[in-house]
């Protein structure tokens, strides 16, 4: 007698034998179709199970008795087998444990899975999962709530159930009140709105709203009114130095977004960004902030900008963990390494990006061509030409190399520059292309930057460092009007260690100098548009704050606004790279505090120097300029009352001590005279 027909014997005898049993058994009901199934698909099994005597018996395993816990050497108990499990290929970076042997299964006398037809029809899916809490009276969407489930930030897709579904679902209602049944659950199949000419019902809006306020009283050598001064007698080279910025920024984006962005990338993403800015300065003399001496010394100002307006779109998926290709065409913005100390901007530009082998390589190839800038918001200007400069940019990313912890990125960047025929001057009247600097002439450029660097870490040492070598050739040497080789070298590390609620950090940068400029070999190095996190960044007096150097305010600057490099330009936004220029090298520490889950402080103290300083001596026609820049002490509190960032307020102070080689540059009556920059930064997003 095999298993299979005891076990169906002992159904149909033992349970009517039980029944007769009890004294007032109730009839039976006929079994359903489901359970009939079940009896079928267990019967079925049970036929492949060998009858009794066929195979051997194995004989009872010993019973091994528990052995105690044990502990590692720091008293915690040993990692479960679910903790050991590691990804296909990972590693842990801490603790490196034998991987696992390979799992092989092999067990033909296994129950098959029972059939579709034995599973109950009861639960049946919800076609829109999105909005079920919601229909169950869970939550209540507000249009104006960003911290709870909204549908204008991308929580639930935009669709709506069509007007013959909303209509039989308010007949269901009815029915069910008329019985005095509770009203139907779930949610009801929805589509696009007919508005928009989208279909499918995973289509998904995301808007945001940006509030940006900027209040800075600073101080910076200015020079004293050449044709009107506000302050008759005030004839000195370097006059007061106090003035006051007050920046207001709108940021308003909307995007478009189909496909299910939770554990993929999206298949179609459209968005675009709109900056709106009102700004206003005051410095102490006129002929500073617009060419003309009858203008006042204060200006206000205001420009509209378009940030981002692309096409996001996806091309494949590689794999089943979802790498993939996609291309981005339109304005959107470009970092082009971990910190954005070659270039960091929003402008029109193709970009094709991907990874591969489950994300263990990322890689970019770019096109940007540059977008004149609003000269005093730094918006993009659409309504002028683009400028003759272009930029091509290839880069590919690798986790977890040279070492578990690190990512490593290798960059090849093309700067091409066709701006020898143009000549361009600002908003307000100052000439910007060329440059007020050597011979004055335009010129043509091209610049190769060779790039490598790692971010991650170590063990616990975290680690950001980049270095670059830039090889090319000038068209037109400002200084000697010939064609000139592009020769110089820059690097930087910030490496930092964390202590529980402390990180102390430090801070190294070397961008190489040219001390000859009339040999025709340009060893100075330049970046296409930085924008350092690095040193403190904007917090740091240096990074924050233009030094001007000839001209005041109005024609070359030693360093530009949010920029580290002594570079010479006449304008970070609207000037070319000028690679005769002094060079740059720090050396610096800071540390961050997390006081609290919502106060931050963070201190830095920086040294500068020239690397060398002979072009500032042939511009200045002054000897003997001392290399030491000076110490850049800055401070900053950080305070985010609601724990994330849509609500962030900061307060930073800067003091510029300046040394030797500064005082060369910027004598004035108290050559002790230090210069100071406050900045008082209020975000709101929503």
């Amino acid at each position: 007698m095999t298993l299979a027909t005891a076990f169906l014997s002992l159904m149909t005898t033992a349970g009517p034998a039980a029944l007769a049993a009890e004294p007032a058994a109730q009839p039976l009901a006929a079994p359903s179709a489901a359970s009939t199934l079940t009896m079928a698909w267990l019967a079925g099994v049970l036929q492949d199970v060998p009858p009794e005597g066929e195979t051997q018996a194995a004989a009872p395993a010993q019973v091994e008795p528990a052995a105690p816990p044990q502990v590692n050497e720091r008293g915690e108990p040993p990692a479960t087998p679910v903790e050991q499990e590691l990804i296909d290929g990972r590693r842990r970076p801490d603790i490196q444990r034998p991987l696992p042997g390979e799992i092989e299964q092999f067990n033909p006398g296994a129950i098959r899975s029972p059939p579709p037809q034995a599973f109950p029809t009861d639960h049946l899916p919800v076609p829109d999962r999105w909005r079920l809490i919601q229909s169950l009276g869970l939550v209540r969407e507000r249009w104006w709530d960003p911290y709870n489930q909204n549908t204008y930030k991308g929580d639930r897709p935009i669709c709506i159930p069509s007007d013959e579904e909303q209509e039989r679902r308010r007949q269901l209602r009815e029915e069910a009140a008329a019985r005095g049944e509770p009203a139907p659950y779930g949610s009801a199949p929805c589509r696009t709105p007919r508005l928009l000419g989208l279909t499918g019902p995973d289509w998904f809006f995301v808007g945001s709203a940006v509030s940006d306020t900027v209040i800075e009283p600073r101080t910076f050598p200015l020079p004293g009114g050449e044709q009107n001064t506000d302050r008759p007698g005030g004839n000195d080279v370097f006059g007061r130095n106090n003035s006051l910025v007050a920046v207001q920024t709108f940021i308003f984006s909307a995007a478009l977004i189909k496909g299910s962005t939770a554990y993929k990338p999206p298949d179609v993403e459209w968005r675009i960004t709109l900056a709106a800015q009102a700004n206003y300065v005051d410095v102490p003399d006129r002929r500073i902030l617009d060419v003309r001496p009858s203008v006042s010394s204060n200006r206000f100002d205001y420009a509209l900008g378009v940030q981002e307006a692309f096409l996001d779109y996806h091309v494949i998926n590689t794999s089943y963990r979802y790498d993939f290709w996609s291309i981005r065409v339109g304005i959107q913005p470009f970092q082009l390494d971990f910190r954005g100390f070659l270039f960091q901007d929003s402008n029109l530009g193709f970009r094709l990006f991907g990874n591969r082998d489950n994300n263990r390589w990322q890689f970019n190839l770019a096109a940007i061509w540059r977008l004149e800038k609003d000269t005093n918001s730094g918006l993009n200007n659409l309504f002028q030409t683009p400028r003759q400069d272009w930029i091509l940019h290839g880069n590919v990313y690798r986790q977890d190399f040279p070492v578990v912890g690190l990512t490593s990125e290798l960059s090849v960047t093309w700067n091409i520059n066709r701006e020898r025929d143009s000549i361009e001057v600002d908003d307000n009247g100052f000439p910007v292309r060329p440059a007020l600097i050597g011979n004055l002439q335009p010129r043509d450029y091209d610049a190769w930057y060779f790039g490598y660097g790692v971010d991650g870490r170590i063990g616990r040492l975290n680690l950001t460092a980049f270095g670059y070598a830039l090889f090319g050739s000038d068209r037109n040497s400002n200084f000697t009007g010939e064609e000139a080789r592009l020769e110089s070298f820059f690097a930087a590390a910030e490496p930092s260690y964390d202590f529980n609620w402390i990180r102390v950090r430090g801070a190294a940068l070397f961008a190489s100098g040219d001390d000859n400029p009339f040999d025709n070999v340009q060893r100075g190095f330049d970046a296409i548009f930085e924008n350092p996190i690095f040193a403190g960044a904007d917090t740091s007096y240096w990074i924050r704050q233009s030094i001007p150097l000839i001209g005041g305010a109005r024609a070359v600057n030693l360093s530009g606004r949010n920029g580290i490099l002594n570079d010479l330009r006449s304008s970070k936004e609207q000037g070319q790279s000028n690679f005769v220029n002094p060079g740059t090298m720090l050396l610096g520490v800071g540390a961050d505090f997390d006081i609290t889950p919502a106060v931050r402080l963070s201190v830095n103290a920086n040294h500068l120097w020239f690397h060398r300083t002979g072009v500032l001596e042939v511009l200045r026609q002054q000897q003997n300029i001392n290399r030491d820049i000076g110490w850049d002490l800055s401070a900053a509190v950080i305070w985010r009352p609601t724990f994330i960032q849509n609500v962030v307020f900061r307060l930073s102070g800067a003091i510029l001590q300046p040394g030797e080689g500064f005082r060369d540059l910027f004598e004035n009556a108290r050559r002790d005279e230090r210069y100071y920059s406050v900045l008082f930064n209020a975000i709101l997003t929503y």
